[in-house]
């Protein structure tokens, strides 16, 4: 899954943000995740938005917060960011394009908290930018590379929760196929020629008579020695 997905998603929906009608029912590990953070953000002065998308959930987090930068490999997803930060008159927030695939744009030890939500788990590849005693926090659908490099890196305190009670039911078959089409890497199965794979997709999706997706994802923490 390359960029130019992610530019293309900023570009079609506006941001990295989803348009399928839904209902949540259950315990979601979104907003666990997002409790958890907002307890969080107080205690630290710098902070950074690991993957920050269109910047929408930065900026509702920054009302918690002394200094938030965010960054995202999307130059369609900072446009956007930039955008509502102007519109939104905030001024502890600030938007950097970057990768974690070069060398990162910030200084040895700058932040005192690192957050990943559903952002680069590569992040991890980077502590020299979280200050000793930091603490890196996530959440994502797999934490497989997440536990190998904290363990290899030797982050301490470290905590991993599993989530999968929460399930995203949908009113019909086109709200389904959105809902595919947004998730990181799928094709657009709203297109006539995916017909036959939605309809599998629809088949295996089936909870109680009723099609819904249950949640599988993983909210991870840890502090940098």
């Amino acid at each position: 899954m390359g960029i130019d997905w992610y530019d293309m998603i900023a570009r079609r929906n506006g941001g990295y943000r989803g348009r399928a009608v839904c209902t949540v029912v259950g315990r979601s590990a979104e907003e666990v995740f997002e409790e958890r953070l907002v307890e969080m953000l107080p205690r630290y002065h710098s902070v950074l938005d690991a993957g920050c998308g269109h910047g929408e959930f930065t900026l509702r987090m920054s009302r918690h917060a002394e200094k938030i930068i965010g960054f995202d490999n999307s130059a369609e997803m900072i446009r956007i960011s930039q955008s509502l930060l102007e519109s939104s008159g905030t001024r502890n927030v600030e938007f950097v394009f970057a990768t974690t695939k070069t060398q990162m744009p910030f200084q040895d030890g700058q932040f005192d908290l690192i957050y990943d939500r559903r952002g680069p788990t590569s992040i991890l590849e980077h502590p020299r930018i979280l200050a000793s005693g930091g603490t890196i926090f996530g959440i994502h659908t797999d934490v497989t590379h997440v536990r190998r490099r904290l363990s290899e890196i030797g982050y301490m305190n470290v905590e991993i929760e599993e989530y999968n009670e929460a399930i995203m039911y949908f009113p019909n078959a086109h709200e389904f196929a959105l809902n595919l089409s947004d998730t990181p890497g799928n094709p657009d199965y709203t297109l006539p020629e995916m017909k036959g794979e939605l309809e599998a997709r629809i088949r295996e999706n089936q909870i109680d008579g009723q099609l819904g997706v249950r949640e599988h994802k993983y909210i991870w923490k840890a502090m940098k020695a």
